[in-house]
């Protein structure tokens, strides 16, 4: 099974480096990445699309890596982001790496495919000497392009706003993690959500002047609605993966509550059900009991928590 038509049927390629991205996986299982930064002690719903891609290209054959961002988190990604981020400390950012990677395991580590590889970036950035980083890799960097970059440029336009010279530099150590990654493992690919296409694209571009090799990069859409505002928090705040910070009921009722517009596009996105039973359930949308809905949730639930925490859910729902 070709990984790119997979995530293409199901509405989760934004953008691919290359035009034959899709003709190249058909013949090459190349390990990927996707990272995490530690940002909180659990993942959200918004993080269940890198998820189900690790899923998908692992159930493909291709061997997944998993970064957690141990150094990366100390600084901070501005992609996204209208405000600078409160530096956390080390201690506070380990902590929260373990934590995730828990997580992700859980959900990673189902199904078929070679088990899926964690590495943690503090292991090689945690060792650069600032001289050896500025002359290694801050030189094959253009200032005047990195400020172009939207995630950036956004904040030089904001009034009164601005850029420290430390997330300024996030790029670079993105960029770092794929080149080390391509040393180390092969890695070829690097996937993540729209807002890091610049990040990637510089990465590859590393990997280009460097050691004269070729990566590729692919992104996947940001979690909104149909109206395009960003999902992934309701009226009591954002909806975790963790069970004690969002109960697999409230987890549940989440995705029953999705709006008809919404939902079959979610059935792609978040569950592994197969392009005819997807469309079988769409066909029922609308009719009032909310059986699309249903089934979103109680594969989605079973994915994140178990059968047993979904069949709890459904019964007391």
């Amino acid at each position: 099974m070709n990984v790119f038509t997979e995530l293409a049927w199901r509405g989760l390629v934004h953008q691919a480096t290359a035009e034959n991205l899709q003709a190249v996986l058909e013949t090459d299982k190349m390990p990927m990445y996707i990272g995490f930064d530690p940002t909180a002690t659990s993942l959200h719903a918004g993080s269940l699309i890198p998820l189900m891609a690790l899923r998908h290209f692992r159930r493909c054959g291709h061997q997944v890596i998993v970064l957690i961002g141990g150094a990366t988190g100390l600084i901070g990604d501005p992609s996204g982001k209208s405000e600078e981020r409160v530096l956390e400390t080390i201690d506070t950012v380990r902590a929260r790496g373990e934590a995730m990677r828990r997580q992700i395991e859980g959900f990673v580590g189902q199904g078929d495919g070679p088990p899926p590889r964690f590495v943690n970036n503090i292991d090689w950035l945690g060792e650069f000497r600032l001289l050896d980083f500025l002359r290694d890799i801050g030189k094959h960097f253009s200032v005047n392009e990195m400020i172009n970059k939207d995630s950036v440029r956004k904040r030089f336009d904001k009034e009164g706003g601005g850029i420290s010279y430390t997330e300024f530099t996030y790029m670079l150590l993105q960029a770092a993690d794929f080149l080390e990654l391509y040393r180390r493992h092969g890695c070829k690919i690097q996937c993540g959500a729209s807002d890091q296409w610049g990040n990637i694209c510089e990465g590859i571009e590393l990997i280009r002047r460097i050691e004269r090799g070729q990566g590729y990069g692919l992104t996947m859409p940001l979690l909104t609605n149909s109206e395009g505002k960003k999902m992934g928090k309701s009226e009591k705040g954002a909806i975790w993966l963790d069970s004690k910070q969002t109960s697999p009921y409230a987890f549940y009722q989440f995705w029953v509550n999705m709006a008809d517009a919404d939902v079959g596009r979610f059935l792609r996105w978040f569950t592994l059900l197969d392009e005819p039973t997807i469309k079988d359930l769409e066909a029922k949308v609308g009719t009032g009991e909310r059986i699309a809905q249903k089934a979103l949730a109680q594969e989605v639930t079973a994915l994140v928590h178990g059968d047993q925490e979904m069949s709890n859910a459904k019964k007391a729902s």
